[in-house]
């Protein structure tokens, strides 16, 4: 989840009281957020260059790290924050958000052209008239862009957002789409002028821009936002120009987002104006743009109405487990800006009108709605049921049990990728190609060609990643593996082991026999004679991924149930593993 960085002071002005560490933890809890860390400026330069800490001195500004939900994006800016907060202590009410009333023929217009549905076809605009900025607003201003750009618009390849300073530039506007050559500007931040393919070359070198040129890089056309006088507005979603970015002293904000998804681009929209309207001349209030293209359609954006959805009452009283009053659900409701109206239908239901406003893009379904009743109300106050007829499979409970024997006995349990490359099931381990491995028919990356047959590949990849951890490492897993099986209607079975794997200079055969004969003593199985099927016993084996003569198979009521022994060396270094390994692998479905 992302996670936002407010200054303290800053914070607690916006919330007109200040609160204690623990108070203010709690209110988040309240909320549904979670402050992760707090901090100061200086701190988090110094861990950002690894420089040793230091205590913080009286004049450094604590700085807030709050974990938020990632689906709210109103929350990635403290005017958000700090406006939730309020509404969800009653400290205020909703905000009305207004599209200006102004005539078609006065609204400022965005002339599209043809070529853009080539790379990037969608554009929204809006004004915000009126804005007075001061240098903690400005800075939030463009945190949130940055913010934005990192979540919803999946750094800007779904959206790129660019703000301007209106009174620098003329409407109409059009946007286009142009080879690289024909396209010349001063971005951002520079003094000269560069034509759109120089630009691309410059800002390889960029640590912060080149991870975006790979976006338009290729492309025959590059879309580019010019005003009336030809003035390029910005190269999206690279850079903005020079000529009209904003300051301190920036009244009228333009902003426009360039899109490959118009239902995003409108959330993007919504989210940037709503959350600084309130520092315009006439508050929460923006300017409509007309957007027109031409194959004659046409829309005006932002759209800041609100939607409504119809929920009924027993659908959130059955899906949190709580019956509240009609009244008191809709001011829980209230508190996360849900406006709820009551109603009862023809067959005498009761339900709810939900108004959702334009800050809330993250309430599309009933769920939603029955989900922030729960926050309201708190988590903590809901009871909890025990339902008598839902017991635990057989088989879970049995490998619980395991899990705590183990842990008794000082190993630490590691949860592995159940998908796993080829190669870590056969070459890796010095085996053969697994041929009842389940494979994976469309895998995203090599290491995740087939499903697991052993446990054996996840527990020492945990160990080479983990090589200067202090020894001795002494890890365990209980997990399913998937083999190939006829005789099931889906052609595969799950078969639930245990592994467990020893490693340090002196890991050897005598250790890992020690859990095995612990497992069975703990399980009241007895030791036996080979032969004997009222117990179990150990037998000599030859298993490729174990070192010869220091290996042997169990056998468990005549049947082989695992296999343990010393890790052979040439698997230790597939593995990237220096020290001796000791491992145990035992079908534990076997003992039930």
């Amino acid at each position: 989840m992302p996670t936002v960085s407010v200054g303290r002071d800053r914070l607690f002005e916006a919330l007109r009281r200040t609160y204690t560490q623990e108070e203010f933890e709690d209110l988040c809890f309240q909320f549904g957020i979670e402050l992760d860390d707090v901090t100061t400026e200086k701190a988090i330069i110094r861990k950002e260059k690894h420089l040793e800490e230091e205590e913080p001195s009286d004049d450094e500004e604590v700085i807030y790290k709050i974990e938020v939900p990632a689906n709210r994006y109103d929350l990635l800016c403290l005017e958000g924050l700090s406006q939730s907060l309020r509404i969800f202590a009653g400290l205020e009410p909703i905000p009305t958000y207004t599209v200006a009333n102004i005539s078609k023929e006065s609204m400022l217009k965005m002339h599209v052209k043809p070529e853009t549905s080539q790379i990037r076809p969608y554009v929204v605009c809006a004004v915000l008239r009126g804005v007075t900025f001061n240098e903690a607003r400005y800075n939030s201003f463009i945190d949130l862009q940055d913010r934005l750009h990192q979540n919803i618009c999946r750094r800007r390849t779904l959206v790129a957002i660019g703000t301007h300073d209106l009174d620098t530039i003329e409407g109409p506007f059009t946007y286009e789409a142009l080879a690289p050559k024909d396209i010349n500007f001063t971005p951002l931040k520079q003094t000269r002028n560069f034509s759109a393919d120089e630009l691309m070359e410059f800002y390889k070198k960029d640590l912060k821009l080149k991870k975006f040129l790979h976006i338009i890089e290729g492309s025959p056309v590059y879309p580019v936002i010019y005003d009336q006088k030809r003035t390029v507005l910005s190269l999206p979603p690279i850079i903005n120009g020079a000529h009209s970015a904003i300051t301190l002293k920036t009244k009228n904000v333009f902003i426009e987002c360039t899109a490959t998804d118009l239902t995003k681009a409108n959330i993007v929209l919504n989210t940037m104006v709503t959350m600084f309207s309130m520092y315009c001349e006439r508050k929460f209030e923006v300017e409509p743009v007309e957007v027109s293209y031409t194959d004659g359609r046409s829309y005006v954006s932002p759209d800041l109405s609100f939607y409504q959805m119809e929920v009924p009452v027993s659908y959130i009283t059955k899906l949190i487990g709580v019956s509240l009053p009609a009244h008191e659900s809709a001011r829980l409701l209230n508190k996360m800006q849900l406006h709820a109206k009551h109603s009862i239908s023809d067959k005498n239901e009761a339900s709810f009108t939900i108004s959702v406003p334009p800050t809330r893009s993250d309430i599309l379904h009933p769920c939603d709605v029955a989900e922030d009743v729960a926050i309201a109300y708190g988590y903590n106050e809901i009871p909890k049921i025990t339902f008598p007829s839902v017991k635990p499979q057989l088989l879970n409970k049995f490998s619980d049990l395991i899990r705590e024997e183990i842990a008794t006995v000082g190993y630490t349990e590691v949860l592995t990728w159940i998908l796993c490359s080829s190669k870590e099931i056969s070459t890796m381990l010095n085996r053969e190609e697994d041929k009842t491995a389940v494979i994976n028919g469309n895998p995203r990356s090599a290491d995740f060609e087939v499903v697991r047959t052993t446990l054996m590949p996840g527990i020492l990849k945990t160990v080479g990643h983990n090589k200067d951890h202090p020894k001795p490492i002494k890890i365990f897993e209980v997990g399913d593996v998937v083999l190939l099986d006829e005789k099931k209607d889906v052609g595969a079975s799950n078969r639930r082991k245990l592994a467990a794997l020893h490693c340090g200079s002196t890991s050897g055969f005598e250790l890992i026999h020690g859990l095995v004969d612990r497992i069975m003593e703990v399980l009241g199985t007895p030791f036996v004679s080979p032969g004997d099927k009222t117990g179990y016993y150990i037998e000599s084996s030859n298993e490729p991924e174990y070192l010869k003569g220091r290996q042997a198979h169990i056998i468990f009521k005549g049947e082989k149930i695992g296999t343990f022994g010393i890790v052979h060396p040439q698997v230790l270094h597939n593995f990237d593993i220096p020290d001796p390994c000791s491992f145990v692998e035992i079908d534990i479905e076997k003992f039930l």
